[in-house]
């Protein structure tokens, strides 16, 4: 990917290669690097784990002292609200997303969200009414930014902020830009589904990885690409969903019914930037192939791959260009 950001360390010499894994944001997160020492490596490693838990304490809807929390408490107020330069810049982009795929991502789902979630642990679907009443909340359109002050207003009562679609490929592009301003470039982030790969390590075109079936989550991979400077994301219901009177459901919801999806698919996209592939890859699971893959023309240098089941199993569609990121 195209790093956002420009970088004046030039790298270390990368000699061996060194992996870090850690908890957070309720996933494992991983670093893979190529460094000439240990102690460079941790040091680089260690800076990039603390990114996450800052970035944690701005986006998480888990903690009640977050900054979006805080944010959407006051959801409805006349005054807007100062935020810090993150929070800023992702809502900026959510914005963009949305105007761009008509609603289908929207980081304003937050209560359709929630409701969709107590729906999953009592394996009860929410009524019509309950659908409603959360979707009263829910609009991109009522969410006010103004670049000069850096603030934000949320124009209704009861509007909850939801970064479930974009924040871990964010997350994901930062760990990779201090890993860079280290002197790492030679480097890999996987925060769950959404991975950043920087340089290539020594001596190849790219950095490895697979695309797990659709049938087989575990399985052997069912394609494997090659990537330098760029992020890929992977959305879709292979480990979160759930059975409700014999249909199942997706843990992503879609904002036009409250539901979460119930046909089976699985969304790999590539772009230049974390936040971009992790969007793009939720709202196109949201939209199908037909509707989805136009969007990657809004974009540079993005690619797709669509896998859905069928009766006849699992179908394949990809855009143009995603065969340039195969290994070779």
């Amino acid at each position: 990917m195209s790093v956002v950001c420009s970088f004046a360390l030039a790298p270390l010499q990368a000699d061996e290669k060194y992996s870090f894994a850690e908890p957070h944001l309720g996933t494992i997160v991983e670093i893979t690097l190529y460094a000439a020492d240990e102690n460079g490596a941790n040091q680089a490693a260690q800076a990039a784990f603390r990114r996450v838990k800052d970035l944690d304490h701005i986006f998480s809807d888990y903690k009640p002292d977050s900054e979006v929390m805080r944010l959407c408490a006051r959801a409805g107020e006349d005054e807007a609200v100062a935020v810090s330069p993150e929070l800023f810049h992702l809502l900026k982009r959510s914005i963009e997303i949305s105007n761009q795929t008509n609603g289908a991502f929207d980081v304003t789902i937050g209560p359709l969200v929630q409701l969709w979630r107590q729906s999953r642990k009592r394996k009860v679907l929410p009524t019509q009414d309950e659908i409603q009443q959360a979707r009263s909340s829910v609009g991109w359109k009522f969410l006010v930014l103004d670049d000069a002050q850096q603030t934000v207003k949320l124009t209704k009562r009861g509007m909850r902020l939801d970064f479930g679609g974009i924040a871990k490929g964010y997350v994901a592009q930062e760990m990779s830009r201090i890993l860079r301003e280290q002197g790492f470039d030679q480097s890999l982030v996987a925060v769950a589904g959404d991975i950043v790969a920087g340089n290539p390590p020594p001596g190849t075109t790219g950095w490895k990885v697979g695309v797990a079936p659709l049938d087989r989550p575990n399985g052997a991979v069912s394609r494997l690409l090659s990537l330098r400077d760029c992020a890929v994301s992977t959305s879709g219901d292979a480990f979160q969903f759930v059975e409700i009177a014999g249909v199942r459901y997706s843990h992503i919801v879609d904002p036009q019914t409250g539901l979460g999806l119930t046909y089976r698919s699985s969304v790999t996209v590539v772009a230049p930037e974390g936040a971009i592939a992790d969007s793009l890859a939720t709202a196109i699971c949201i939209l199908g192939p037909e509707r989805g893959l136009p969007l990657l023309d809004l974009h540079d240098q993005t690619a797709a791959l669509i896998v859905h089941a069928s009766s006849d199993g699992p179908q394949v569609v990809e855009s143009k260009s995603f065969a340039t990121f195969d290994a070779r």
